[in-house]
């Protein structure tokens, strides 16, 4: 038994280094930050984004870019004072953060200046918008619990429903289709986040989903890629996490430039990349030992990828 642990092991190693891929160029941008950790990246245009983050209990912080991610400036907001996991946009233009134990964060201006709201005190992870006027809201606490809210954003009202499991990633592709996915269960809505039915796909703790038009990809924190071309009726694994001829990655976000070019991100620094829609993984140099907990696609096609520490770096990958 000890000879074929051995054996596989080696085989592990020579795989990983048979499929190792190289960055162009690795750029570690200045985040003015060694403590925070960030969760959510948001580009509202080519030039203008915005990445928010902060530390769960003492600090609540979003950096701002205008000009497409090369250069960011740092704001921490005190009346806040708790880690935002997720930034919108809305049809309108107006801007809302979410951080943990309800403290919301609102900016009619571009993000200049921000006003704040005490929403109900909740452990939030997500939120996407619906329309112009309703933002669907996820969060939870592992196994234990989980729920969804739908905030009406005249008002800044909020409805609440409960769930025995978190939610960790939320998109919507439409004013009534939306997606959902947590510790072992990924839905969908078709009544703007109303009512919510179960997608046939499990075995991870989902914590990315990108979707594109009826195509649609998740990753878990197991290291599975999940894959739907049907809006989710249907999926295939194309990565098993638990597969122990494959390395182990934990995934934290997922996204794709197009039906075939894929990157995944995760703990310890990992970045992966697929050119056949999934179906095969390599992973690139290791640039950083920090987690990565988001990754976006810039406009003219770097990648922008953010974690713990403060951990914010652009990638040439073409």
């Amino acid at each position: 038994m000890h000879r074929y642990s051995i054996l596989l092991i080696l085989f592990l190693f020579t795989a990983c280094k048979k499929d190792l891929l190289h960055y162009k160029s690795v750029q570690q941008l200045d985040a003015h930050t060694t403590t925070d950790r960030f969760d959510r990246i948001l580009f509202v245009n080519n030039n203008v984004g915005f990445i928010v983050g902060g530390q769960r209990f003492a600090n609540a912080s979003i950096l701002k870019t205008t000009d497409g991610g090369f250069t960011w400036n740092y704001t921490t907001y005190p009346i806040a004072g708790k880690e935002i996991f997720g930034i919108v946009a809305s049809p309108t233009g107006i801007l809302y953060s979410i951080g943990f134990d309800g403290k919301l964060l609102y900016s009619a201006d571009t993000g200049n200046t921000w006003q704040f709201k005490q929403m109900m005190y909740l452990p939030y992870t997500d939120m996407a918008v619906i329309d112009s006027n309703h933002i669907f809201l996820t969060g939870g606490s592992s196994f234990n619990s989980g729920f969804t809210s739908i905030l009406d954003t005249r008002y800044l009202n909020q409805t609440y429903d409960s769930l025995p499991y978190q939610l960790n990633r939320t998109k919507f592709t439409s004013n009534s289709t939306g997606f959902t996915c947590g510790y072992g269960a990924a839905l969908k809505s078709v009544d703007a986040g109303h009512s919510w039915n179960f997608l046939q796909v499990g075995g991870d703790n989902f914590t990315g989903i990108d979707v594109h038009g009826s195509e649609m990809w998740m990753c878990g924190y197991n290291g599975g890629i999940y894959h739907s071309t049907d809006a989710g009726s249907s999926w295939e694994k194309l990565r098993n996490g638990n597969d122990l001829t494959l390395i182990r990655y934990n995934l934290q976000d997922i996204v794709f430039k197009d039906s075939q070019n894929g990157w995944a991100v995760g703990e310890n620094g990992v970045v992966i990349h697929s050119i056949d829609g999934g179906h095969n993984w390599s992973q690139y140099d290791q640039f950083t030992s920090n987690g990565l907990m988001c990754v976006s696609i810039c406009a003219n096609g770097d990648l922008l990828v953010a974690g713990y520490n403060g951990a914010l770096y652009r990638l040439n990958v073409q």
